[in-house]
């Protein structure tokens, strides 16, 4: 059934088919007892229950009432397609070491690389679905997925075609937005030779993948992939038909965040050591800044500065960025309370980091990320009559019913009255 009515809700949800800059974060719409009708997966009316159309007895019905209604989450940064797990280098990080000098050992994204390229596809499968059930219980409607424990055309198509056959099951109960990172690091094979590899990425790679992602992201890094050879890999894949992502500033301040406004990147992510010539550069070209307070608490980094962003004009959106590394977690609750507690965001502006602008960075803000009347009837029922629960309830999951598409594809079991 994808036609579904939900009654007396308390709607909440920014406006917009593109994401809100500044302090627009901050305007969202709210009704204080609201419904709305979804049609066919798309929402045909939302607005206040006396302005309610009929609707068939063949609706499914949601009396919402004592209940916050709010867009699906979006995350729109994950590497949740990998082989193994990395649960020592977690403890060689507690002791001290840091994330490069772990890479620097053959830890780091190496060894995921090793476990993947020798991971069956059904195992990847397998261990992914699982995490996009967890992800759809917390809320989350849209997801990003990249590649990038492959590193050779191989297994770089083959965690796509995982991606790309999960995204495509006859039931869907998640939106996969699929992303081709052959750039994550350079692979043993290419020890010492960046350019070689470089090579084989715009001559194997980007021809072979086109079709399997929409984006195409890459490590701008010291001594990953730097400046130069991150402009000449962005520019052969936006001459491919890629949109473009980038990891940037996270380690050290290179210059990542102006390489994506210089490339029109549609986001630059982490930014944890972002310049402040590179948050204006991103404010002025609207580049989306995905910050992932996750990461920075893993790994006992300083947060990324979401009020210069936001002060700035910067249009800001959040993500778990979910890997087995530097941040095992897809937690929407715990992102939901660093981001208000350690970053300073406005609750307001996080509704619309994890929706609207979440959406606006997978590049499908036009479709999905908030509650208006055209768009895809993904939406969340929270379990309180209120959105400011979300950082109140410190990492727990306040979420009752997860809807996709006009389908109740979660449901929770609901806290006691």
């Amino acid at each position: 059934m994808r036609d579904l009515v939900i009654i007396n809700a308390r709607i909440v949800t920014p406006v917009g088919h593109s994401a809100l800059k500044g302090d627009s974060m901050r305007e969202l719409l709210e009704i204080e007892c609201g419904g709305v009708i979804i049609r066919d997966g798309v929402i045909s009316f939302v607005g206040p229950m006396e302005e309610l159309p009929a609707y068939s007895e063949l609706y499914q019905v949601i009396d919402a009432k004592g209940k916050c209604l709010l867009p699906g989450f979006v995350d729109s940064h994950t590497h949740m397609v990998f082989g193994g797990f990395r649960d020592e280098e977690f403890q060689w990080r507690l002791k001290g070491e840091s994330y490069m000098s772990i890479m620097e050992r053959g830890g780091g994204i190496q060894s995921t690389v090793n476990a993947t390229r020798s991971a069956s596809p059904e195992s990847l499968k397998e261990k992914t679905s699982e995490f996009l059930r967890r992800m759809s219980a917390m809320g989350v409607t849209t997801v990003e997925a990249k590649s990038g424990y492959g590193l050779e055309l191989e297994s770089e198509s083959k965690m796509l075609d995982v991606i790309n056959d999960l995204a495509h099951e006859e039931d869907p109960f998640i939106r996969i937005v699929p992303t081709f990172m052959g750039a994550h690091a350079v692979p043993k094979e290419y020890k010492g030779d960046i350019d070689g590899y470089v090579r084989v990425i715009i001559d194997e790679m980007l021809p072979a993948v086109k079709d399997k992602a929409l984006f195409f992201d890459i490590f701008t890094e010291k001594n990953v992939f730097e400046i130069e050879e991150s402009r000449r890999l962005l520019k052969a894949a936006r001459e491919a038909g890629f949109r473009l992502k980038l990891h940037a500033d996270e380690i050290v301040s290179l210059g990542g965040a102006e390489l994506a406004a210089e490339m029109g990147a549609v986001s630059a992510d982490h930014l944890l050591h972002v310049s402040d010539a590179g948050i204006r550069a991103m404010a002025e070209k609207g580049v989306v800044a995905t910050l992932l307070p996750l990461t920075a608490f893993a790994l006992k980094e300083p947060y990324a500065p979401a009020r210069k962003f936001i002060d700035g004009g910067a249009a800001v959106a959040l993500a778990t960025d979910l890997n087995p590394g530097s941040c095992f977690s897809g937690s929407i609750p715990l992102t939901i309370a660093l981001a208000c507690i350690y970053m300073e965001m406005d609750i307001r502006e996080v509704v619309t980091a994890l929706t609207l602008n979440g959406a606006a960075a997978c590049g499908i803000a036009d479709s999905t990320g908030s509650i208006e009347a055209g768009k895809s009837g993904d939406l969340v029922l929270l379990d309180f009559d209120s959105y400011t629960a979300l950082p109140y309830y410190v990492g727990m999951n306040c979420v009752k019913t997860t809807i996709y598409k006009g389908v109740v594809v979660n449901e929770n079991v609901a806290l006691p009255a």
